[in-house]
This record gives structure tokens, C-alpha cells and sequence, in this order.
């Protein structure tokens, strides 16, 4: 981070919402995942017995947060080249997310290098193991099972599993001594080398405020024949095994994955940081766009390959009153940007 980002370092702490840009209408997609997170039968949702999703979605979550739809906002096709479609913005357990489909389609497919870690605590939650089941077997219904649903060494439960729609899904139950998380966080998988995850995870609370470093398992923690720098089938004494850690508001998992997994970061799974300011814009931008033939639209790359939108807040009231006029002018005025100009969009 440069010298004058750091300067203009932003005072307000931020929360980050995930962007998931898939094939399937992006309401279809938000309605079913708030289904799966409200739905009683397949929730962590700790609220009361009811056969109301819509209830059970106001009740909140005994982990922390609510899971509800904001908006669902058809996007118009223009004349500079956006072929149109559709942006629906929800809460699942508390966490932001957005869904965005385009009518010709996502440039990349999702793949696990992003996925969601979605706890179920026993401490707080009734029946914990069964309601992960229950989730598990909805998620995994058209689905992809990446690794076995199953007692682990880290978890009494755990599995993770790709859905019918590309996304990845790590379900599991803390083991007693874990310290407090919330019901959703969202995981970084690098796929490049070991020490990667550390290196990202600390590059990234220098950007944000209100962050903090948790907890940090490596290789050398758990296999002390790694210690010495010694390379084992699992990796070096340095690969991050599991980490989390909290950037503004928003809690994340980084791991090393290793090359062998054959997948890396893209634009079909993109994290969100919502600005107020020009200044909140600058720094964002300054912070994290490392690949200039990236910068698109507000879109940028970082140095580890994940993808940001460095966003106004102001888009999305646009997106949530749903005007269609209003909403063409915003995006028509977008794309005439890389990085956002907050002047740019006055009057729009």
C-alpha cells in the first residue's frame, strides 16, 4: 500500500458483501438460498417452530443475523454493450450477499477457491447436527460433493459440498473449546505457495479498518516434522491449514491450498466493498487494483488474484427503488468508468 493510500485510510469500518455472477436468473438464485437458510427444517436459523419461511426469516439467527431478500432489480441492456439482466441483494445469517446474472452469461465459472463457511454452533443452536444434515443433503441435491460429510480432526462434522449452481459450501459443527464465530463466513482458498494465505490475510487488514487478526493453524502446528522447513506430501511447515480473521465487519477464513487443486480466483465470485465517499473510493481502489487491464466498471484484481468491486453505496439505493429509467443512467454512466468518479454519477 502506498504512502498516500495510506493517508487517506478510511475511518468508517466497512462491511464486504460477496458477488456471486452465475448463469441462473439471480432472483431464482437469492430466493432459493433465503429458502434454505430461513426454511426451519434446513436452517440455523434458531427461531420458532414455524412452517413460515418468511418468519422464521424475521426471527434472527441464534449465531448472530437475519436471513432476508433486500431486492431483486431487473438491470437494462444499453447501447455501450451490457447485454442486461437481473441483481438481487440478500442476508443470509446475518452475511451480506449479491447475486447478479447477465443475459449472455458469466465470463468464468464459480469454483471453491471462494466458498462459504456456514457453522452450525451446538453451544447455540438446537439440534445442530441435524439441521447440518438437513442443509447438507439441499445443497448437495444437484449438486457436487467435494469431500465427504464426515468427523474430521478439526470438526465432529464437517463436509463441503458444490450446489447445483457452482457455489461452494464448507458445513460444520465447532469443536467445544471454538471460539465464538458467526453462522457465515466467507473463505479464500490460495492455490499458490504455501504462506500465501498469511500474506494475504495480513495485506488485507493494513486496508481495512476495524480489522482483526483470530486464530492461525499451520502445517508446523499440527506435524512437527514440518518444522524444520521440511517439505511433506501435505506442503511446507508454512502452509496455512485454517485462519480467520475480520475485515471491518465482515469475518473470513483463508487457507493454502496448493497448486494441485487446478483452480484459482475469478471474476464469477467477486467481493464488494461499498464506499461513501470519493476518498473511501480512492483508497479502496489504490489499495487493491494490482492488474490495470482489469479495472472495469468499478472492477479491479489485487495481487493474489481475487477479484473486488469498489462500489458507491449510492448504487445500491438505485438498485433497492428499482426505477428503471434511474437505474439505466447509473449503469450507462458506469460504464464509461474503471475506477468509480462519484462526480460522474451526479444527476444520474
Amino acid at each position: 500500500m502506498s504512502e498516500a493510500t495510506a493517508s487517506t485510510r478510511p475511518t468508517r469500518t466497512p462491511t464486504i458483501t460477496p458477488c456471486l455472477w452465475l448463469s441462473e436468473r439471480a432472483g431464482d438464485v437469492a430466493t432459493r438460498y433465503a429458502a434454505l437458510f430461513s426454511d426451519p427444517a434446513t436452517s440455523p436459523v434458531d427461531g420458532p417452530a414455524t412452517s413460515s419461511a418468511h418468519s422464521a426469516a424475521q426471527s434472527g439467527d441464534a449465531n448472530g443475523g437475519d436471513t432476508s431478500i433486500r431486492y431483486v432489480t431487473p438491470i437494462p441492456a444499453t447501447p455501450a454493450g451490457s447485454s442486461g439482466g437481473e441483481v438481487a441483494a440478500l442476508r443470509l445469517a446475518g452475511q451480506p450477499v449479491l447475486v447478479m446474472s447477465t443475459n449472455n452469461g458469466p465470463p468464468a465459472t464459480a469454483n471453491p477457491s471462494i466458498s462459504f463457511f456456514v457453522r452450525f454452533d451446538p453451544a447455540l443452536v438446537a439440534d445442530a447436527s441435524e439441521r447440518l444434515g438437513r442443509l447438507w443433503r439441499e445443497l448437495a441435491n444437484g449438486g457436487k460433493v467435494l469431500m465427504e460429510l464426515g468427523e474430521y480432526a478439526y470438526s465432529p462434522l464437517y463436509g463441503w459440498v458444490e450446489d447445483r449452481h457452482g457455489v461452494s459450501w464448507q458445513l460444520f459443527t465447532p469443536p467445544p473449546d471454538a471460539e465464538p464465530r458467526p453462522t457465515v463466513m466467507v473463505s479464500l482458498l490460495f492455490t499458490d505457495m504455501d504462506g500465501t494465505a498469511a500474506s494475504a490475510s495480513a495485506f488485507y487488514r493494513a486496508v481495512f479498518p476495524g480489522s482483526q487478526e483470530a486464530f492461525t493453524a499451520r502445517l508446523a502446528d499440527v506435524m512437527p516434522e514440518a518444522r524444520d522447513g521440511t517439505l511433506t506430501e501435505h506442503g511446507s511447515g508454512e502452509r496455512v491449514m485454517y485462519s480467520d480473521f475480520r475485515l471491518g465487519e465482515t469475518w473470513f477464513v483463508a487457507m493454502d491450498g496448493g497448486s494441485e487443486h487446478g483452480f484459482a480466483f475469478n471474476e464469477a465470485i467477486s467481493l464488494m466493498v461499498e464506499c461513501d465517499t470519493q476518498d473511501e473510493i480512492d483508497h479502496y481502489w489504490g489499495a487493491l487494483s494490482a492488474v490495470p487491464e482489469a479495472e472495469i466498471c468499478g472492477w479491479c484484481r489485487d495481487r493474489f488474484g481475487v477479484t473486488w468491486q469498489v462500489a458507491p453505496s449510492l448504487m445500491h439505493d438505485v438498485l433497492a427503488e428499482g426505477d428503471p429509467a434511474r437505474v439505466l443512467r447509473h449503469v450507462e454512466a458506469l460504464q464509461k468508468m474503471k475506477k468509480i468518479e462519484l462526480a460522474g454519477l451526479a444527476g444520474a
